[in-house]
């Protein structure tokens, strides 16, 4: 009877699957080094989209229109996009939005891989590594747009709500990402709006916008200045599917 190790496994078993454990990594890195090597010559690097800020942002509008219209968002079918942004990306807009499942920003504004470099969390709020983010992307990537999207029945902004009309309180982590947008909720709550959680939905991403444009680091307020740069908000329908631009500055 073969000795069988804590696990129960026989020696002979052990030593079987080292040897196709070793097989298998000799054998991926040929495999992924062939196949590359067999597309790589026949697809060019993406170049880099000369868009000025206002037509980023009109690409973005027409995007959101044709998926009003029900037209399909392009498919990367064959690999050929996927390879040709492989070496780097060259994305028309950065999108800050809330991580809500319902709110997919590729598809509300018809564009496929490579075009947006998005930043989420839930209530789309700007902390130190989405900002640290959003710099990149302006400063090494030149990308000419941001958007700063909240949308329709937010559930982080409804929980900054309850705190501040009902005093509620969150567990764990929660209480701590609703706090930034509870000045917003304030903010919207001096107007007496008929919808107070649409109106602090549209606050939080004015507030937003507000300290991009005036309190970022000099590698955003440059290109702000030399007009290389737009902030803009936007607030998304989740019944109707539309994207309302505002503060477009």
């Amino acid at each position: 009877m073969q000795k069988r190790f804590k696990d129960g496994l026989t020696r002979r078993e052990v030593m079987s699957a080292a040897a196709l454990g070793v097989a298998g990594a000799a054998a991926t890195p040929l495999a992924s080094g062939a196949s590359a090597a067999s597309a790589a010559p026949d697809v060019a690097v993406a170049a880099p989209p000369s868009l000025t800020p206002d037509q980023a942002l009109e690409a973005l509008k027409r995007g959101n229109r044709e998926f009003l219209s029900g037209r399909p968002v392009r498919q990367d079918g064959d690999g050929r996009r996927r390879l040709e942004i492989a070496r780097a990306q060259h994305p028309i807009a950065v999108l800050v939005s809330c991580s809500d499942s319902r709110v997919p920003p590729e598809l509300l504004f018809g564009r496929g891989l490579g075009e947006l470099f998005i930043i989420r969390n839930a209530g789309n709020t700007i902390d130190t590594v989405a900002m640290g983010s959003l710099e990149y992307a302006v400063a090494e990537l030149n990308v000419p747009l941001v958007v700063v999207m909240g949308h329709e029945r937010c559930g982080a902004v409804a929980a900054a709500v309850s705190v501040v009309e009902e005093g509620a309180k969150f567990p764990g982590s929660i209480g701590q990402m609703v706090e930034p947008i509870i000045p917003a909720v304030l903010d919207a709550r001096r107007s007496g709006p008929s919808d107070l959680l649409d109106a602090s939905v549209r606050a939080n991403v004015s507030r937003t916008v507000a300290r991009l444009r005036q309190f970022s680091e000099p590698m955003v307020l440059d290109r702000l200045r030399q007009r290389r740069l737009r902030v803009v908000g936007a607030r998304y329908d989740l019944d109707d599917g539309t994207v309302d631009f505002f503060d477009e500055g």
